[in-house]
C-alpha cells in the first residue's frame, strides 16, 4: 500500500486525497483543523506548519510516503510574509523523507501576457504575489535541479465547481446571484474577455495523478497546467447559465464605487494586482498535460451543470407539447 500526505483540507486537497484513497492508497492528510473526508483510508491529522518544530513534525508524519502534496492556501492578504515559511517546511520535508514534492499553483507567475499561457512561459509577475509563487517554484525547482528532491507543480486558472465557496469568482461573484435572479455586479471591467475557468475536480485529478507518478518520471522537474476547457468570457458563461436554467435575461453591471472599495477594503486591494486577468484575454493552453500525462477535462457544459446545480440552480423544464 502506498502512502501519500497532503498537507492542505481544501477542496483541492480533500479532494485529491478522495481520488487516492478511492485508488486504494493510504493518505495523511494535514492541515490546521485537522479535518477532512471521512474514507477508512484518509488518516487527518492537525498540524500548524507555521510552528518552529513543524519541519521535524512533517518529516515525522512524511515518512515512509511517495509524494508530499502541497495544497495550502494562507490568508489571500498575507502571501507575502505567511507563504515563504510555508513552503520552505514543505520542500525540506520533502527533502528530509525522500518523498517527491506536488505543489498546487496557478498562473500568477506569468502576470499579463499575449496570447495562450503554456508551461514554458517565463515568469513576469505584475505585483507581489505573482512573485511569491513564482520563487516558491523557483526555489523548488533549484533543490530538484540539485538532486536534493523531485519537485513539480501543477498550475490552474481561476477554479469553478461544486464547493468552490466565496474564493471562486465564476461561482460566487457570477453565477450565484444569477441564478437568484440578481443582478451581477462585476469587480473588474470587460465581461467579454476570453477566460479559462479551471474545474475543480478536474484540479484534484491532475494533482492526484501526479503525486502518483514514477520517482524515475520525467513528469518531475517541470510545471504542468491543469487541463482546461477552452475560454468562456463571463457573458458567455451567462449565456450558457441561461440557456441551462432556462432564464429569460440575466443582468450584469459594474460594482458602483468599485474602484473606492478596491482601494480601500484590504480583500478588494489585492486583486488590483490581478484585474488585468478579467479585463484582457487570459487563455491557458493545457495540452500538453493532456498529452503528455494522458489526462482528460470535464466538458464545459457539464461542469457548469453541476456547479449551477452545487449553487442551487435547477435545470429549464421541457415545454409540454
Amino acid at each position: 500500500m502506498t502512502v501519500y500526505v497532503i498537507a492542505g483540507a481544501g477542496i483541492i486537497g480533500s479532494g485529491a486525497a478522495l481520488l487516492l484513497a478511492e485508488q486504494g492508497h493510504h493518505v495523511r492528510l494535514v492541515s490546521r483543523s485537522g479535518r477532512g473526508p471521512n474514507h477508512p483510508r484518509i488518516t487527518t491529522t492537525a498540524l500548524d506548519l507555521a510552528h518552529p518544530n513543524a519541519v521535524e513534525d512533517l518529516s515525522r508524519i512524511a515518512a515512509g510516503a511517495a509524494s508530499l502534496v502541497n495544497a495550502m492556501n494562507p490568508p489571500y492578504t498575507k502571501w507575502p510574509t505567511e507563504w515563504p515559511p510555508l513552503a520552505n517546511t514543505l520542500l525540506r520535508a520533502a527533502e528530509i523523507t525522500g518523498a517527491g514534492l506536488v505543489t498546487v499553483g496557478n498562473l500568477y507567475g506569468y502576470g499579463r501576457v499575449d496570447g495562450p499561457m503554456r508551461e514554458d512561459q517565463p515568469f513576469a509577475p505584475t505585483g507581489h504575489k505573482g512573485a511569491t509563487r513564482a520563487q516558491m517554484w523557483t526555489d523548488a525547482l533549484a533543490a530538484h535541479t540539485a538532486g536534493r528532491v523531485r519537485a513539480t507543480e501543477i498550475r490552474g486558472s481561476d477554479y469553478f465547481g461544486p464547493g468552490g465557496g466565496r474564493y471562486s469568482y465564476l461561482g460566487y461573484q457570477v453565477l450565484r446571484p444569477a441564478i437568484a435572479g440578481k443582478t451581477v455586479r462585476l469587480l473588474f471591467g470587460n465581461p467579454d474577455a476570453a477566460h479559462s475557468w479551471t474545474y475543480l475536480p478536474d484540479f484534484s485529478a491532475a494533482v492526484a495523478a501526479l503525486a502518483t507518478r514514477e520517482p524515475t518520471s520525467t513528469t518531475w522537474g517541470r510545471p504542468w497546467h491543469v487541463p482546461t476547457a477552452p475560454p468562456r468570457s463571463v457573458l458567455e458563461a451567462l449565456a450558457d447559465l441561461a440557456e441551462f436554467t432556462g432564464q429569460k435575461q440575466v443582468n450584469v453591471s459594474l460594482m458602483p464605487g468599485r474602484t473606492l472599495l478596491m482601494r480601500v477594503v484590504p480583500i478588494l486591494r489585492e486583486f488590483t494586482e490581478t484585474s488585468h486577468q478579467f479585463e484582457h484575454p487570459y487563455v491557458v493552453d493545457s495540452t500538453l498535460t493532456q498529452q503528455t500525462l494522458g489526462l482528460t477535462l470535464t466538458p464545459w457544459q457539464t461542469a457548469l451543470a453541476e456547479t449551477v446545480l452545487s449553487l442551487g440552480g435547477r435545470p429549464a423544464v421541457p415545454a409540454q407539447r
